[in-house]
């Protein structure tokens, strides 16, 4: 019946989150916290150092299998260092690569669009990425679950992932 429709729970997304674990941890912190019973945020598992390889490909791959794999979309907290994080970068060409919704979120630290990761505005700009602040994701749930439904619906063929790998942090 319809009415059994609406008994069923909403799907809860696997979203990976990338940030800059020196500056926005507790950004990060308070978004799982506040989310982890609506969304199954991938546990943090977002590069904090090196992956033990000088070869760019192995270390995609693994950003790709490990980190980004089984997720539907990645949300990039964007603080004021976030633009110069190399493994951000990385994490965010494996996401297009994988054709995986993509939304940046402008954290009270950044200084707008000037500390967005400059593949993140790429899209952003080309209507591919979902843009928006901290305050309104975190205004209530359903505005997050709008931003992950809306960046899984945009049109694939809107990715950019041209820009050659970031190849150290700035």
């Amino acid at each position: 019946m319809l009415a059994d429709l609406f008994k069923i729970p909403p799907v809860r997304r696997k979203i990976f989150v990338s940030y800059h674990h020196g500056g926005d941890q507790a950004y990060y912190d308070a978004f799982s916290q506040r989310f982890h019973d609506i969304h199954e945020t991938v546990r943090d598992n977002s590069l904090r150092g090196r992956i033990d390889s000088s070869d760019p490909e192995y270390v995609m791959r693994r950003i790709r299998e490990n980190h980004i794999q089984g997720t539907s979309c990645t949300i990039v907290l964007v603080g004021r260092e976030t633009r110069a994080r190399k493994y951000v970068d990385w994490e965010i060409k494996a996401t297009l690569d994988k054709r995986h919704g993509l939304i940046g979120i402008q954290l009270p630290t950044a200084w707008g669009a000037a500390c967005m990761p400059d593949r993140l505005a790429d899209n952003v700009n080309l209507g591919y990425a979902v843009y928006g602040t901290w305050a309104q994701i975190t205004a209530n749930a359903a505005a997050c679950q709008y931003m992950i439904e809306a960046a899984n619906a945009r049109d694939k063929g809107l990715i950019v992932n041209t820009r050659p790998l970031k190849q150290r942090n700035g």
